[in-house]
């Protein structure tokens, strides 16, 4: 697979790469797959935070407010 960058993110990850003493493209690598383990994340944190809702577990905005108002009072 081939992905092309524009000059100025190919600098700035060639900077980066040097910084840490790596070749750019194992930079990229641990980059992309950092970023699909996030997202993976994130989209299960969704799915879980949906059925929970779908059950009826959740707190309003106004719950929230009162909750933490012990919290942001000096």
């Amino acid at each position: 697979m081939e992905v092309q960058f524009s000059p100025e993110l190919e600098a700035k990850l060639n900077q980066s790469a040097a910084r840490q003493g790596r070749r750019p493209d194992e930079l990229v690598q641990q980059l992309v797959e950092r970023q699909l383990d996030e997202d993976a994340r994130f989209i299960e944190a969704v799915r879980i935070g949906d059925e929970a809702l779908a059950r009826g577990e959740y707190v309003t905005h106004e719950e929230v407010g009162k909750l933490l108002e012990p919290y942001l009072r000096p």
